[in-house]
C-alpha cells in the first residue's frame, strides 16, 4: 500500500485532521505535531476512532505530549476489525511520520489494537516501543520478533472481554525487555486507573523514545 496523496486541516495550534490517500484507500487520522523526531502512534480496538480507552486517554495523552516534544498521531483504520489491513494502516502511518521527519516511533493498542500494534511493530524499523493495553492474542504470536526494543503491557484483573490471560501469554511469549502490569479491580477499558495511566503511559514513552532533539 502507498501514499498517493494527503490533505490535512489545522484544527488549532499543533492539532490537524489528516486524511493520508492510498492505493487501498483514505485513512483519516488526527496528528499533534510537536516538530520532534519522536512520535506515537495511537490504535483503538476492533470498531476503530480515535480518542482510546479509559475516557479518551489517547486524547489526552496526544495533547499532553506535544509539550514534551513528542509527536501524535490518532490513527483510525480504513477497515475497522479487518487485522492485515489494520496492519498495513499502521505502517502506512509509520510512513507517513517519516515523511514528517519521525523515525522514533512507540506504537500504542488497545485491545484489538494492541496485537495490531505488536504485529506492526515487527514490521517496522522505526518503531522504538510498543506499548498493549488489555490486548487480545489473535495477532500477537510474533511478539518475540520485537526484541530488543521494549514492551508494555497492561491488563485489567476483572476484563471481562479479554480475559488478563491474554497480557499474560503474550508476556510468556516476548522476549526481554519486557514489562507486565495486571491492575487490580480494572476492566477491560482500565477506567478505574485513568489517572495513574495517564502518568505511567507518558513516564514510560518519554524515557523509551528518548530526550528532545
Amino acid at each position: 500500500m502507498k501514499i498517493t496523496g494527503i490533505h490535512s486541516e489545522k484544527q488549532g495550534k499543533t492539532q490537524e485532521r489528516v486524511v493520508i490517500s492510498t492505493t487501498d484507500g483514505n485513512i483519516e487520522c488526527i496528528f499533534h505535531n510537536a516538530g520532534d523526531t519522536r512520535g506515537v502512534i495511537w490504535l483503538c480496538g476492533a470498531l476503530g476512532g480515535f480518542d482510546g480507552p479509559s475516557f479518551g486517554i489517547f486524547k489526552i495523552l496526544s495533547e499532553r505530549l506535544v509539550a514534551d516534544g513528542i509527536n501524535s498521531l490518532r490513527l483510525h483504520y480504513r477497515y475497522p476489525g479487518d487485522f492485515e489491513e489494520c496492519v498495513q494502516d499502521v505502517l502506512t502511518g509509520v510512513d507517513y511520520l517519516k515523511q514528517n521527519r519521525i523515525d522514533k516511533v512507540a506504537l500504542v493498542g488497545h485491545s484489538f489494537g494492541g496485537a495490531v500494534a505488536i504485529q506492526a511493530g515487527t514490521m517496522s524499523r522505526e518503531v522504538k516501543a510498543v506499548v498493549g493495553l488489555a490486548s487480545q492474542t489473535y495477532g500477537a504470536q510474533r511478539v518475540a520478533e520485537l526484541a530488543p526494543r521494549p514492551l508494555l503491557l497492561i491488563h485489567g484483573e476483572r476484563d471481562r472481554n479479554l480475559s488478563v490471560n491474554c497480557s499474560k501469554y503474550i508476556y510468556q511469549w516476548a522476549e526481554e525487555p519486557k514489562e507486565l502490569s495486571i491492575l487490580k479491580n480494572n476492566g477491560h477499558f482500565l477506567r478505574e486507573a485513568h489517572q495513574e495511566l495517564l502518568t505511567w503511559i507518558r513516564d514510560w514513552l518519554i524515557n523509551k523514545l528518548g530526550k528532545r532533539e
